[in-house]
């Protein structure tokens, strides 16, 4: 009797001793970011679902900069925009408007739709353009058509903003449309914690961890570096 609890109780420790190093390990990588002698410069990307953020509390824990969600498609603004660009600023990060392109929509239709949204500003970072496949939009078309439709949207935006836009393609995307080989702008890329290799140009940006949980925000972030 006595051994066969001394077995149990055993067992019982070794299932603590694994759960407890499961949960580090798994705190470990929720909280893991890229070197900061390797990349210097790190923020991340917020959008309405991450609700009320302490900007304060970002930028005294390592946030250099914020991509705040603007628009997506040709009808839909973030109802944080606003809130989120006032605070950022009054806060000293430094913030740039992000869209989310649809395939669906007309490219000048998403392209009015953030110029009516997202003001001039000498002071703000280039926007970014996110690039990817969503639910709600099944339309592959050709590759002709995309590229001829992305350079009508960004010829607009970059009109309004006076400063080049920044592409932040997903793999699969760019693997479709070869976005990267054929538009001449600075390329953000994504790739959870491994450098990634699947565009025809140099990334300057990189989503390293999709997930990491920081001070300031209750909902997991897109961590993203920048390359000097």
């Amino acid at each position: 009797m006595a051994s066969g609890k001394f077995r149990l109780w055993r067992l019982g420790a070794i299932m603590l001793v694994l759960l407890a190093g499961a949960f580090l390990t798994w705190r470990a990588i929720l909280g893991w970011a890229p070197s900061r002698e390797d990349y210097p410069v790190q923020g991340i990307v917020v959008d309405a679902s991450h609700g009320k953020l302490d900007w304060g509390m970002l930028a005294a824990t390592g946030v250099d900069f914020a991509y705040v969600s603007a628009t997506d498609g040709s009808k839909n603004r973030d109802a944080g925009f606003a809130a989120n660009v006032a605070a950022a600023r009054e806060a000293g990060v430094r913030y740039g408007p992000m869209h989310r392109y649809d395939l669906c929509r007309l490219a000048s239709d998403q392209a009015t739709l953030f110029i009516t949204t997202v003001a001039r500003s000498d002071t703000a970072l280039p926007a970014a353009v996110d690039f990817s496949f969503t639910e709600t939009c099944a339309s592959k078309p050709d590759r002709a058509l995309v590229l001829s439709e992305v350079a009508t949207f960004l010829s607009q935006i970059e009109a309004h903003l006076g400063k080049p836009a920044i592409l932040k393609i997903s793999q699969d995307f760019e693997e479709q449309y070869r976005l990267s080989s054929s538009i001449d702008r600075t390329v953000w890329l994504e790739k959870t914690w491994l450098l990634p290799e699947y565009a025809a140009r140099p990334w300057v940006m990189w989503t390293a961890n999709p997930q990491r949980r920081i001070d300031g925000v209750d909902e997991p972030v897109q961590w993203v570096v920048v390359r000097e």
